[in-house]
């Protein structure tokens, strides 16, 4: 495994996003810290003292190669600058270019944005809207810190996806307040509601999208809100973030996992934002 300031390391490797796994019947939803090919149940770690180091190696995620920089979350300049999954339309599906013949990876477009999309609305730090292939739910939920979700409708493409949520957009946020999320000062609310009303109010631009693409490509979901929970034996009252790149250790009592955050005593950490940092954890 290695060892870290003399002691045997538990995990050692690259750092990749958490695999995370809902709860059942209302349990909290159950995490795994992934480093290299090894995988660390944080689960079991609650309550106790958790130390990652960083060595001052970075790789990309993709092609492996060492980077100075991570780029897109753990990616180097030239996959950042050449990858479909690092262009601009990743994050505005509305953007894609594939008719116009201009993808990057235009097997990976095919195989990664046309495929059936959901648009949901989320509770994570407020209501939200978001989209997400149909294969990440509620994976997608999870990695965003939500405690309530609901599919509201399904598209065949992703820039279909883009296109939906351009229009909920003037109507709800698509943005979560991290800080708020991490505090669990986040009041319930009535997300058939909230559907019903969106719906409503955005009927005649959802109509002009189906004309577009036809009736059938865009469909309403009548599917139930989903409660999730996560594994926090305390809240943080204020916020201190932990950087890497400022200081190379992260350590403290695992005071709780949420989205993709380790909530420590002494702060909290986004492992998502270092994906690619090796780290040494024990």
């Amino acid at each position: 495994m290695g060892e870290l300031n003399g002691r045997r390391a538990d995990l050692h490797g690259c750092l990749t996003k958490m695999a995370v796994e809902p709860g059942l019947s209302g349990a909290p939803a159950s995490y795994a810290l992934r480093a290299g090919n090894g995988e660390l149940d944080l689960n079991v770690r609650l309550g106790q003292r958790l130390t990652l180091e960083w060595t001052g190696a970075i790789a990309c995620t993709h092609c492996g190669r060492p980077t100075r920089k991570s780029f897109a979350q753990g990616y180097c300049y030239p996959c950042f600058k050449t990858l479909a999954q690092c262009d601009t339309c990743i994050v505005k599906p509305e953007l894609c270019h594939f008719f116009e013949g201009t993808c990057r990876e235009p097997e990976w477009g095919e195989r990664h944005c046309f495929q059936p999309h959901v648009i949901y609305l989320a509770n994570s730090s407020g209501l939200k809207v978001g989209i997400t292939r149909r294969t990440q739910v509620p994976t997608r939920w999870l990695d965003q810190g939500a405690i309530q979700a609901l599919p509201i409708l399904e598209v065949d493409t992703r820039q279909q996806a883009g296109f939906v949520e351009v229009l909920f957009k003037e109507q709800v946020a698509d943005r979560t307040n991290w800080r708020a999320m991490l505090k669990g000062e986040v009041d319930r609310l009535d997300l058939r509601a909230e559907r019903d009303r969106l719906l409503d109010q955005l009927a005649s631009g959802l109509s002009n999208l189906r004309e577009r693409f036809g009736e059938e490509a865009i469909r309403t979901l009548d599917a139930p809100p989903v409660e999730l929970n996560y594994p926090v034996h305390e809240f943080p009252r204020k916020i201190v973030s932990h950087n890497f790149d400022k200081r190379r250790d992260v350590a403290g009592i695992l005071m709780g996992i949420k989205g993709q955050y380790l909530l420590f005593d002494t702060g909290v950490i986004n492992l998502r934002k270092f994906t690619g940092y090796e780290v040494m954890v024990s």
